[in-house]
């Protein structure tokens, strides 16, 4: 496996959850870090705490092609180059399809494929020309399975699993492309829930008692962003033991 020294990544959804601890697992391991996220005082904190010689934001909304660009050149600018870009930005408002909560249906799948859509289109050509790069998506295990009130949310996930694969396969040979399942962790993204009864159905379930720490998401990152140039770890689903769906 690889060491991380002087690697290149981006890191979307990088202001707090798996994209914040992958952040600081890269930089302890010899990466440079180009981070994205929206709020920027989270952002200025964690690169306060990471340094200078080691990290770089920009404030951006990964729903806009043209800020997602402009993160990745921002990128190229101060580091010269990107090696890795980690598609990390997510929002999990769950509803009932009776509830007819379209604008959270909207907002789901401009962050869950847009988002993801937009990444890969900053970084994609800057990669094919170095004949070189990786790209790691974060999907989930609704991506694999659908519950009630998460269909909208799994279609946005089934929709990464599709975009990585299809990826992998147009870049075979000189990108790796590795898609991540989490269940259960500790992050902000069950604050994006603004259903009451769906998250008091999640919680009746137990959910909140066997959440693992997003340390454990950010280390599969930085697993498979170790592996030498000529192997892709292609998928990882990662739950908490407890975890039964």
């Amino acid at each position: 496996m690889n060491d991380l020294k002087d690697r290149v990544i981006i890191i979307t959804g990088a202001s707090s959850g798996f994209g914040r601890e992958a952040a600081k697992m890269c930089v302890n391991l010899g990466a440079k870090v180009v981070l994205g996220a929206r709020r920027e005082e989270n952002l200025k904190e964690l690169c306060s705490d990471l340094g200078s010689e080691s990290s770089t934001y920009k404030v951006t909304d990964v729903t806009s092609k043209e800020q997602m660009h402009a993160l990745a050149q921002h990128g190229i600018e101060t580091f010269g180059h990107i090696d890795s870009l980690v598609n990390n930005a997510g929002i999990m408002p769950l509803s009932l399809l009776e509830k007819g909560r379209t604008e959270e249906w909207d907002q789901m799948i401009d962050v869950n494929i847009k988002g993801v859509l937009y990444g890969i289109d900053s970084v994609y050509s800057h990669m094919l020309a170095r004949e070189s790069g990786q790209i790691i998506n974060i999907s989930s295990v609704a991506g694999k399975r659908v519950m009630q009130g998460s269909a909208v949310y799994s279609g946005t996930k089934y929709a990464v699993r599709a975009i990585s694969e299809g990826l992998r396969l147009e870049s075979a040979g000189k990108i790796q492309v590795t898609c991540i399942y989490p269940g259960a962790f500790t992050t902000e993204l069950a604050f994006t829930i603004k259903d009451e009864s769906m998250m008091e159905a999640l919680m009746s379930r137990g959910i909140g008692a066997i959440a693992q720490p997003a340390e454990r998401v950010a280390e599969a990152i930085v697993y498979a962003l170790q592996q030498d140039p000529g192997v892709s770890v292609n998928e990882i689903v990662i739950r908490p033991t407890a975890q039964e769906t």
